[in-house]
């Protein structure tokens, strides 16, 4: 199975229904003009909406590392504050 690059997925186009509300396409016409542009804009904010689901699992799994790793890294932390510090007089 070869993976293709996104800009490349991008350029192809497969066509579908999606069902909305009017108020929602209103909006939706309110910032475009035509179908082409609805269309365009539609995908922007799925893409953008995935885009924003996919940091949220990665800051989500950066914080179990650093909660797992805490005591580990505020030892550290302290380690090299008692090095800094100046000797008593």
């Amino acid at each position: 199975m070869r993976i293709l690059p996104w800009w490349y997925l991008g350029g192809m186009k497969i066509k579908t229904s999606v069902t909305l509300s009017k108020e929602l396409v209103a909006l939706i016409d309110s910032h475009t003009e035509g179908e082409a542009n609805r269309s365009a804009f539609i995908e922007l904010a799925v893409r953008t909406y995935l885009q924003i689901l996919r940091r949220k699992e990665r800051d989500q799994s950066d914080l179990r590392t650093i909660n797992r790793l805490s005591r580990r890294l505020n030892k550290e932390a302290e380690d090299v504050l008692d090095y800094q510090q100046e000797p008593s007089r």
